[in-house]
């Protein structure tokens, strides 16, 4: 099925698309596994994610061969289109997620009370 004929689909609510796509997001060959799980990162962060599915999205991105630099630079990415105070939002998050604690380095780089 091509581009237009998923569009399609997608535009009239097919259901059968969604479960189909949903169960294997690869099945459309469209998008590399890495490519996908940093656009969820990306979709996280325009709807308000929760901590634990960053924790799973950034898990599939590192293990389809995402950096962690890549992860904040989809961040940066996107304050265009998102806004800056999402992006700020889901910082701390994505920092978890990579396995830092924001409020530990930010009293390590000498400011006087974690934000």
């Amino acid at each position: 099925m091509d581009y237009t004929d998923r569009l399609r689909r997608l535009a009239i609510n097919d259901e059968r698309l969604a479960v189909v796509e949903f169960d294997d997001p690869s099945a459309s060959g469209r998008l590399d596994p890495k490519a996908l799980a940093l656009a969820r990162v990306a979709a996280l962060v325009a709807v308000g994610g929760a901590e634990p599915s960053f924790g799973a999205q950034i898990d599939a991105a590192i293990s389809a061969g995402s950096t962690a630099a890549q992860v904040v630079d989809v961040l940066v990415g996107i304050i265009p289109v998102v806004g800056l105070p999402r992006v700020v939002a889901a910082a701390p998050k994505v920092a978890l997620a990579l396995g830092h604690d924001l409020e530990i380095d930010v009293v390590e780089f000498g400011a006087e009370e974690p934000r």
